[in-house]
């Protein structure tokens, strides 16, 4: 993207010139969803959905395509461009004259029709071009081990059998360049598809490099010289990102990719991208919108969530403008940027209280990150959009070694491990994950839903919940009698025991399921 919401480094000013108007047409009706769901092979390949029954994760009304009747339909009812369909939301988005549009509303299968322009259903900001200046002791390795990846590197967890997918705006010369040609000769990228030109020729396009270089933090290899945060993993590959304009298509774009992405069986997505303000002001987003639910792009990563995706997305490059979607989402990881050193970068975008859960989550060297460009040269870039892939391509390695694991308990495992878990803020969140300390605490409490600690207590004890779920806590004396219960539902959850005499206690903590966690505890 070319304003704050899109992570380059360079910044072009387009003037918005367009007279018609976006919007999305949502449908009332899926005729036949049941052959869908009686064969789910119709819509699913094998890996997904043995990944739905690994998880748990059902398949349901949502997974059902778009009925292609009614898009043949409306488009025979008016002059529009259709741009994208989503069969999570049932809609398609068309651009054409808002008469026109507003009158498909009369349309029997036709449940609502929303507008783009909200001025019929701001705050500009930019991004400033990213600099930086050369940084001491700075190499390759530097963004591996600052978060203890080499670690789990030299174990052998290099992502293989984990897929990514990128969303992003251009791949240029991926088919071609060096840094490349060992992901190339394993096989490893799996699919491709352009959304902005409708072709699977996604190498076509080579107005933009921007996912080159978002790709090369994760699969690049450059013998001696550099290696990705997950260079075995399987990738797919999708371009949903406009840079000739900003308009709401790009929201559409990618979230009919997250829904081929979860129909292919894909395990985790990186968006170097998010949106908040458009060509058209009418069509941005107010900072009181970033609040985990409101954007569209928000609300179908909460969807993705639900149907099991890891979700790694740039926090933003706009300081304490604040993030951007769908960054805001408490059911994505959302990644900030910081140097070299470890210290916050000046444009990493900050959390506020907008936001219901901390953001960003956690961070990553995106000042000055070591990147492979399209003329297959080793190079630097700055922006969250590279501390991104550096903790995608790292939960990718991670989630190899658990991936028995739901993405809630990775987020959590990896929050957890941050270096301030205990005292979060919001340029920094959670802090700079340590990937090693992540995969020993995982070993230890392979099957724990919980984490309760120290046993012996002096004034207070700690329960981590890596499942993010509501639980009730229940102390008893040694005679059996309750003197404590209280519900809690947050990754960390400090419960003051100061008011107990001295002695033996049972500490029950019973879950969401119903199940009940006994400990013994000691109060000194």
């Amino acid at each position: 993207m070319r304003n704050l919401t899109y992570f380059l480094l360079l910044f072009f000013c387009l003037g918005y010139a367009q007279e018609n108007e976006h919007a999305w047409i949502y449908f009332n009706d899926k005729p036949n969803f049941d052959t869908y769901l009686d064969n789910p092979n119709l819509i699913f390949t094998e890996k997904s959905i043995q990944k739905k029954n690994n998880k748990n994760i059902p398949i349901d009304y949502l997974d059902v395509p778009v009925d292609k009747k009614f898009i043949d339909s409306i488009l025979s009812l008016g002059n529009f461009e259709y741009l994208a369909k989503s069969k999570w939301f049932n809609f398609i988005h068309i651009i054409g004259n808002e008469n026109e549009i507003q009158n498909l509303e009369n349309v029997g299968f036709v449940k609502k029709v929303v507008m783009a322009n909200r001025t019929i259903n701001k705050s500009t900001e930019y991004n400033t071009d990213l600099k930086f200046l050369d940084q001491e002791n700075d190499n390759p390795e530097n963004q591996i081990e600052m978060i203890g990846l080499d670690y789990l590197h030299d174990l052998g967890f290099r992502g293989e059998g984990i897929s990514i997918a990128i969303f992003d705006a251009g791949f240029r010369n991926v088919d071609s360049i060096g840094a490349f040609s060992r992901i190339h000769s394993l096989g490893n990228i799996k699919y491709v598809y352009d959304f902005v030109d409708k072709t699977n020729n996604l190498y076509s396009y080579t107005g933009n490099s921007h996912g080159t270089l978002v790709f090369s933090v994760m699969a690049g290899f450059i013998e001696s010289e550099f290696i990705g945060s997950a260079p075995d993993s399987e990738y797919y590959l999708f371009r949903t990102e406009d840079v000739s304009s900003e308009t709401p298509a790009e929201e559409s774009y990618w979230i009919e990719a997250i829904e081929v992405a979860d129909s292919l069986g894909v395990d985790i997505t990186n968006t170097s991208l998010g949106y908040k303000n458009y060509d058209n002001e009418n069509y941005s987003y107010q900072n009181h919108e970033m609040n985990g639910y409101t954007a569209l792009i928000t609300k179908a990563s909460n969807i993705a969530f639900n149907k099991g995706i890891i979700l790694i997305n740039s926090a933003g490059n706009s300081s304490n403008s604040g993030v951007i979607a769908p960054a805001d989402s408490p059911n994505v990881l959302s990644i900030g940027a910081v140097n070299n050193q470890g210290d916050y970068a000046f444009f990493s975008s900050q959390g506020n209280n907008f936001q219901p859960t901390t953001k960003p989550d956690i961070v990553a060297q995106g000042y000055g990150t070591f990147v492979v460009n399209a003329e297959d040269e080793l190079t630097k870039a700055s922006g969250t959009s590279f501390s991104s892939p550096v903790i995608s391509g790292a939960i990718a390695c991670l989630y190899q070694a658990f991936n028995e694991f739901s993405n809630k308990k990775i987020y959590n495992v990896v929050r957890n491990a941050s270096s301030q878990f205990y005292f979060p803020d919001s340029f920094l969140g959670y802090g700079i994950p340590n990937f090693e300390q992540a995969y020993i605490t995982s070993l230890k409490n392979r099957s724990d839903e919980f984490v309760v600690y120290p046993t012996v207590v002096i004034d207070d004890i700690r329960i981590i919940n890596y499942e993010s779920q509501l639980f009730e806590v229940k102390i008893f004396d040694i005679k059996g009698k309750n003197i404590f219960t209280k519900k809690y539902n947050d990754i960390l959850n400090n419960i003051d025991l100061a008011f107990l005499a001295n002695g033996f206690y049972y500490l029950n903590i019973k879950n969401f399921d119903g199940e009940f966690i006994n400990k013994k505890i000691i109060k000194k």
